[in-house]
């Protein structure tokens, strides 16, 4: 996995993925940005939140879920002094589906944070991770 980060000016950022994906970040303005693009860190909180995601729709599927969406909203608090970690992160999950089962949601929800989200693993080294989820029948 390879990816490159090239400065635009200020404090813009063009990242290039390895699997060919572009885009731009930038610093808050109090530092020089200009606020065209995400905060690094919060590039940080949407992978955990793609990568917990994907691990729980395909383990619905393969349980023969009825799943229709699945909304991941991700919430943080980070250290005061620098590095300023995240120290506490909290990932709520919305299921919808017909006829979920919840000990299945609940079980995929557990999966992943306890074996297969690599995000998840890496990010709690420094914060208390936790999850919930509900369930909305359609």
């Amino acid at each position: 996995m390879k990816a490159r980060v090239q400065w635009i000016d200020g404090m813009a950022f063009m990242g290039e993925t390895g699997s060919g994906h572009a885009l731009v970040m930038d610093g808050a303005p109090d530092i020089g940005g200009r606020n065209i693009g995400p905060r690094p860190t919060e590039l940080v909180l949407v992978g955990l939140g793609g990568c917990t995601s994907i691990d729980v729709v395909m383990i619905l599927q393969k349980q023969r879920q009825s799943v229709r969406d699945c909304i991941v909203e991700v919430t943080a608090e980070r250290a005061e002094n620098h590095p300023k970690v995240f120290t506490k992160i909290h990932v709520h999950f919305i299921v919808k589906g017909v006829g979920l089962d919840p000990k299945a949601v609940e079980r995929a929800v557990n999966l992943s944070a306890d074996k297969y989200c690599s995000i998840s693993h890496m990010l709690n080294k420094t914060a208390t991770i936790t999850h919930d989820f509900e369930i909305v029948e359609e």
